[in-house]
């Protein structure tokens, strides 16, 4: 559920940035009658995305453990641009609307920082253990079966050595990418851990 949560999430989050764009345009480039025309054809449209993307924001952070200190930057971030692009639009204040729309592209970037993060620092253990207790599970628990932010019951995957070690490198979904925190000893020791220990228990 929360992978999809995730999906629909970046999807509101998609839509919402490229309404926010369409009406900066217009309104940097002095089409009036234009905007107020795409501002009534996207009312309801933006009221239901906005609703999406708040909903399902909300229902992600339930599902962190704790919520890093750039996560709320960028709800700040969000919640600031809201009451700016409201008064920016109304008044066909040029600066307004561009500062909002601005925030707005911060904080969608302040967000793969965010994921970045996840990962965490370096580690100097060796053993697949280790790694694993120190790195996933969190989320994945110790027995490979949590599955909290929508990871992967480890002990059903169906993922060959190459596959778990790929996805433990490059990340997916909610998951952060490790091969720039885990050297490429240490991904095929935490592989090789999941593959004995935990899959197919």
């Amino acid at each position: 559920m929360a992978t999809g949560m995730l999906h629909t999430h970046y999807l509101c989050v998609i839509l919402f940035t490229l309404i926010y764009l369409v009406k900066t345009i217009l309104l940097l480039s002095d089409r009036h009658e234009l905007l107020e025309s795409f501002r009534r054809k996207t009312k309801v449209p933006e009221m239901i995305v906005s609703f999406g993307f708040l909903a399902t924001g909300i229902y992600l952070m339930t599902q962190l453990p704790a919520i890093p200190a750039m996560l709320i930057v960028k709800i700040a971030l969000v919640v600031l641009s809201i009451p700016l692009a409201v008064v920016g639009f109304k008044k066909k204040n040029k600066v307004l609307a561009s500062f909002s729309f601005f925030l707005i592209i911060v904080s969608f970037g302040l967000a793969q920082k965010v994921r970045q993060a996840k990962a965490g620092g370096a580690v100097a253990a060796v053993s697949g253990k280790e790694i694993f207790e120190d790195k996933c599970s969190l989320c994945h628990g110790d027995n490979g079966k949590l599955g909290l932010n929508g990871a992967k019951d480890l002990s059903v995957t169906k993922l060959d050595h190459k596959g778990i070690a790929d996805i433990i490198a490059q990340g997916k979904n909610g998951m952060a990418s490790y091969k720039d925190v885990l050297t490429t000893a240490q991904i095929e020791a935490v592989t090789s851990y999941i593959e004995s220990d935990l899959k197919g228990k």
